[in-house]
């Protein structure tokens, strides 16, 4: 089998576009790391394929090797909205997906629900030791994670 090394031959000139306009963003993107997380080439490289194809991503590895600052410099470089769950024994669904509180009205005293928003609802949520909440925390947060709105 052979391939063709160019790609303009083979795809329209707006993909081609699109792909040149993915190397400048990705260049950008792991200049702007460098400033921060030293010697993560690699995972950097595959954090941003994860991003890019709107996936998730699993970093394992020993404490201290700024896995939460990688997370967290990648959201700030992005400029989207970034939480952290620290996930323990106690923690419930409704402490990570929001919850309904009553709220009075400003008008004759009623009451109404308000959805109080968990933290989930960030465009990149860390998810730190998943495996030590209970079963039912741990489904809800892998529906969230389904959820693509």
């Amino acid at each position: 089998m052979e391939f063709s090394n160019d790609l303009n031959q083979q795809l329209p000139p707006d993909d081609v576009a699109a792909i040149d306009e993915l190397g400048k963003v990705y260049q950008a993107f792991r200049t702007e790391l460098a400033k921060i997380i030293v010697g993560q080439d690699d995972v950097i490289e595959k954090l941003a394929i994860s991003l890019f194809a709107r996936g998730h991503a699993l970093l394992m590895g020993v404490p201290g090797l700024a896995k939460t600052l990688l997370v967290s410099s990648v959201a700030q470089t992005f400029d989207l909205s970034f939480n952290r769950i620290q996930f323990t024994p106690d923690l419930m669904p409704a402490d990570i997906t929001g919850t309904d509180i009553i709220q009075e009205s400003g008008v004759g005293g009623r009451r109404e629900f308000q959805f109080i928003k968990g933290p989930v609802f960030a465009n990149i949520v860390l998810a730190d030791e998943i495996n030590r909440a209970p079963a039912k925390t741990q489904s809800a947060m892998l529906e969230a994670m389904q959820e693509t709105k």
